[in-house]
């Protein structure tokens, strides 16, 4: 049964009179445009450039943005003429869609997969290597106010990804990377389906919601505009079984409030829910999009739920040197704070900063941490940020990172991004029982165990051809007390590549 037949007539109810509220609002509407996908060839460049401070962010730390928005960015620093004019040329002509009128793109790509480990991550690899086949077809429609996408994967690579939530007892694995339906008007969009998201800085999963996981089903809107806007996207998570094999119902809440106080500061205030029971379902309390689930539940009603809230600044120092950081609060301990059963706080951490370097290049730093029992609660285990056992944000606890970044364009269709990455990793496992009694007085707030370090050395590659798409992570690990073992010291390279080829043709509907 879904989340939606389990959320009964309330939670239906609300989703269409949100529609119909979208609807009523389409006398000031403007054409409907697709989000650019986190894994587009071009978001590389796009991101560059905004990294270099040659093009405005249309929506800073929360990815992603609509064709339309970035276009319009893109058109502003064209008009300008300064910065990287070629690149940003290029750039305005891939995203610039059809005006006006009904419009219809496909895209089919053929090609082939190369790693050295099957799962994404290459700071955490697990999986064996292999050479694989991959396939995708990119669909999409634009109806005035509507836009419908969808794009179906091929991708065998899968059944051995160990992050992968579906079928391994097969030889080809399919996923759907994108599948939804966006109403868009002036002051507000809703969106049901698929897709990926990232809120956070560029560069590394953001801590409230990451793309890390496979996508799932969610029913999301946003209301207002570049200087204040509301977001909220509501899903079910996947069951499961407690020790009585009872089937334990599982959802997740996110909600985020930005605000542009001036043009070189931007705060914003976010919050995650996560809840579950054996007949749980989706009450309407808890997906208030103005309403703090913490305070009204964890310190009012009493509700069950596991939240976390979160901060997020932007602050541009000069014109083109940014500053960012992300704060999470998960739980805090503010009595009997030296009793020897003491619950450890928990909590995670983003400060980044990027500007141009020279001429034409751009630089990223960042530095991010997250405590050992970050993402996990100590009341209900169902209740942690997981779905299926990967992390909604982030996968991993008990530890923190610092990553340098340069990205330099080679020719304007090729883009080159060397980075040196310094992890340190604990023994915490967001899929471990939580420590309870002395165990849990005794855990660190941060480094369980052997501490796990890893020094990074690579270079990706994004560019293209006519009609071929080549991306590319190389990179060389040393790796100190591998799998926290004292004195275990390895070193090895670790690398992807996606190449594929095809055609995408688009028009307009008669």
């Amino acid at each position: 049964m879904t989340g939606w037949a389990r959320a009964g007539p309330v939670w239906q109810a609300v989703s269409l009179s949100a529609g119909f509220l979208l609807a009523m609002a389409g006398n000031a509407a403007a054409q409907a445009s697709p989000y650019v996908p986190l894994d587009d060839p071009g978001l590389p460049f796009v991101e560059h450039l905004i990294a270099r401070g040659d093009v405005a962010d249309p929506s800073p730390m929360v990815r992603p943005f609509r064709r339309a928005d970035i276009q319009r960015a893109l058109a502003q620093a064209d008009s300008a003429g300064t910065g990287d004019t070629v690149l940003i040329a290029r750039m305005l002509d891939r995203y610039t869609d059809v005006d006006s009128v009904p419009s219809w793109r496909i895209e089919p790509r053929i090609g082939v997969q190369a790693f050295s480990h099957a799962r994404r991550d290459p700071l955490h690899p697990a999986g064996p290597d292999g050479v694989q086949p991959y396939g995708e077809l990119g669909l999409e429609a634009v109806f005035g106010n509507l836009a419908l996408v969808s794009r179906p994967v091929v991708e065998p690579r899968l059944i051995d990804d160990p992050d992968w939530p579906g079928r391994k007892d097969i030889e080809v694995a399919g996923r759907q990377s994108e599948a939804y339906i966006s109403a868009q008007f002036r002051w507000a969009r809703l969106l049901y389906g698929q897709l990926d998201r990232n809120w956070g800085p560029t560069g590394l999963p953001g801590i409230p919601l990451s793309n890390y996981s496979y996508g799932r089903p969610e029913l999301g809107f946003e209301v207002g505009t570049g200087s204040l806007r509301l977001q909220a996207l509501a899903s079910d998570l996947r069951d499961e079984r407690d020790s009585a094999g009872a089937l334990v119902h599982r959802y997740f809440f996110a909600h985020r409030l930005g605000a542009r106080l001036s043009r070189r500061l931007s705060l914003a205030l976010w919050e995650t829910v996560v809840f579950a029971g054996v007949d749980r379902t989706y009450q309407a309390r808890l997906r208030n999009p103005l309403s703090l689930s913490f305070l009204e539940n964890a310190y009012g009603l009493g509700e069950e739920t596991n939240s976390m809230l979160g901060l997020d600044l932007e602050w541009k120092l000069g014109r083109r040197f940014t500053l960012q950081s992300q704060l999470a609060l998960d739980d805090l301990t503010y009595k009997n704070r030296g009793a020897p059963d003491r619950n450890p706080d928990r909590w995670a951490l983003t400060l980044a900063a990027f500007g141009p370097l020279g001429q034409r290049y751009a630089w990223r730093a960042f530095y991010t941490q997250a405590s050992s029992l970050a993402f996990r609660t100590f009341d209900n285990q169902f209740q942690d940020f997981t779905d299926a056992g990967v992390g909604i944000g982030r996968n991993f606890a008990d530890d923190d990172q610092l990553t340098i970044q340069v990205t330099m364009p080679v020719a304007p269709r090729w883009l080159l991004s060397p980075e040196l990455t310094i992890l340190r990793q604990g023994e915490g496992n967001l899929n471990a029982s939580y420590p309870s009694g002395t165990a849990l007085g005794s855990t660190p707030e941060i480094f369980i165990g052997t501490i796990e370090r890893t020094y990074r050395a690579a270079v990706r590659v994004n560019g293209s051809l006519p009609h071929f798409r080549i991306s590319a992570d190389l990179g060389y690990h040393r790796i100190m007390n591998h799998n926290h073992i004292e004195g275990r010291t390895l070193g090895r390279f670790e690398g992807r590549l996606l190449v594929t080829a095809g055609l995408s043709k688009r028009g307009t509907i008669r």
